[in-house]
């Protein structure tokens, strides 16, 4: 059973039901249906982003989060990161007050600067620890390129691996782009060499991500969150079910 119904998604948010029942589908498709789970979404703040915050598409990507979330947890809301050289806002993002949500964020962010993964991270886990839940979180990563310092971004995601969070890294921009070498090296990273379970996962959303339908996004987003589910169960990071 979806944390929320249908039928509150239809009173609060009924732009969303197609979103809702595109995510519910996927995650039955993944064998994930009545799973509990926090979900975050991080946004890229860069000054390389400029264009698709204005084309629309960290909006787009922010309300299919929301229909994904709504089937995982209970309370509606989606905390989002949007960050650059630092943390620039840690907000709630909520199916109520979805429409227009990462236009009125970002409009009073000011200055959007570089790329550095690793405050994202630590505000996530903060966040996590600090919200004292006991369910496992499901981190939507969105970036356009790779970090500013790939050393420190590789140690937070192998010192996040024994911690109950899954990140999944989704690119957006030209795949072929040098820019997201180090995301498909991350991806790859080899366990338990260099993390207790691979806690990671990376795909592209192209150049113009929203042409992405939603159930290939979906099954894209989950892909690899399965696997990572059943190893941190049986390593005791997440609780058996």
């Amino acid at each position: 059973m979806s944390a929320i119904s249908l039928r509150k998604v239809t009173e609060t948010a009924p732009a969303l039901v197609s979103l809702y029942k595109s995510a519910g589908a996927a995650l039955e498709r993944h064998g994930l249906d009545g799973l509990r789970a926090a979900v975050y979404l991080v946004v890229d703040h860069s000054g390389s982003m400029r264009r698709y915050y204005k084309n629309g598409s960290v909006q787009a990507l922010a309300e299919r989060v929301l229909g994904l979330s709504a089937h995982l947890d209970d309370d509606g809301t989606v905390p989002v990161v949007f960050f650059s050289t630092d943390i620039d806002v840690v907000a709630d993002i909520s199916l109520a007050d979805h429409r227009g949500c990462v236009e009125r964020l970002a409009a009073g962010l000011g200055h959007m600067g570089r790329t550095n993964y690793h405050v994202a991270m630590d505000a996530v886990i903060d966040h996590h620890l600090d919200s004292g839940s006991k369910d496992p979180a499901f981190v939507v990563f969105q970036t356009d390129g790779g970090p500013s310092s790939r050393s420190v971004a590789e140690q937070y995601v192998c010192r996040a691996a024994r911690l109950p969070l899954f990140w999944q890294f989704i690119g957006f921009g030209d795949p072929g782009s040098r820019q997201f070498d180090f995301l498909r090296r991350l991806d790859d990273l080899a366990v338990p060499d260099r993390r207790v379970i691979d806690n990671a996962g990376f795909f592209h959303a192209g150049a113009d991500p929203r042409r992405m339908s939603d159930a290939e996004l979906y099954d894209r987003l989950l892909g690899e969150f399965p696997q990572w589910l059943r190893a941190a169960r049986e390593q005791g990071i997440v609780r058996p079910t």
